[in-house]
């Protein structure tokens, strides 16, 4: 009887294990783990450095935006967040907008912020999309 048992379960085990998600037509966006002990770095550098004009959520809408021309970027936005490689994003943190080509207003990083904490940074951006 244990064995029937046995003969019964296993191959339904066996084909719930290799069974595939279905296809919901998009590909899935892979989104580092909200608990990563490097996220919450990236958060706390954040929240220290960049939080005071691209506002808590990225929008751009820090407390020292209102008194920039032109205002901070809204990193949340779903399509400069699919622009921008992490190369990209990383460039600007360490150079500066100047450095890159866009508004002095944007300070360079580089001499501040290690590669790590550059790198834990960009992780926790990835984190502010708008869905």
């Amino acid at each position: 009887m244990k064995s029937l048992r046995i003969g019964i379960l296993l191959p339904l085990v066996l084909s719930a294990c290799t069974r595939k998600p279905a296809a919901s037509g998009q590909a899935a966006v892979p989104q580092p783990p909200q608990s990563s002990y490097e996220l919450r770095l990236g958060r706390a550098t954040f929240e220290h450095y960049c939080q005071t004009c691209h506002g808590e959520t990225g929008g751009g809408d820090g407390f020292n935006a209102f008194n920039l021309d032109p205002r901070p970027r809204d990193l949340s936005d779903p399509a400069f967040q699919n622009k921008k490689t992490d190369a990209d994003l990383k460039d600007v943190i360490q150079r500066g907008g100047a450095g890159v080509g866009l508004s002095s207003l944007m300070p360079p990083w580089g001499k501040t912020l290690s590669g790590d904490q550059v790198d834990q940074t960009i992780l926790y951006l990835r984190t502010l999309r708008k869905r």
